[in-house]
């Protein structure tokens, strides 16, 4: 089954799930459908670091390091149902790039784009 706007992200196949049940883990999921479908691409192209990006963003979405980091600028925030939200960024690949919300209200992460190729937003 295809997901969708709000379901939950699930993990790429093959990799350790225990941080969904982890004390303190966020609710992760789709702010849109494209997002859905770039996170179905990203699996596929590239399972383990998709992987390492889903336990990051579960556990530690604002931990900062070179792959992990706010977007900035215009960018650095975003709109998910007219509320204004942080905008963190992912690097799973050299280009594939993971772009969430960090809803503190509700202890969630929204994942509003994701795919293989380098957002053409950030100018790279």
């Amino acid at each position: 089954m295809t997901a969708r706007r709000r379901d939950r992200v699930d993990p790429p196949p093959g990799g350790d799930d225990s941080a969904a049940s982890a004390e303190g883990a966020w609710d992760l999921r789709f702010g849109s459908n494209d997002a859905a479908k770039g996170w179905q691409q990203v699996c596929r192209h590239a399972a383990g670091p998709a992987h390492e990006a889903w336990v990051h963003m579960m556990t530690t979405p604002r931990q900062r390091d070179h792959r992990h980091h706010p977007l900035r600028g215009a960018l650095a925030t975003g709109n998910l149902d007219g509320r204004r939200m942080e905008r963190w960024q992912v690097e799973v690949t050299g280009g594939g790039r993971v772009w969430y919300l960090i809803d503190d209200d509700r202890q969630t992460i929204w994942v509003v784009r994701a795919g293989t190729g380098h957002p053409r937003e950030t100018g790279g």
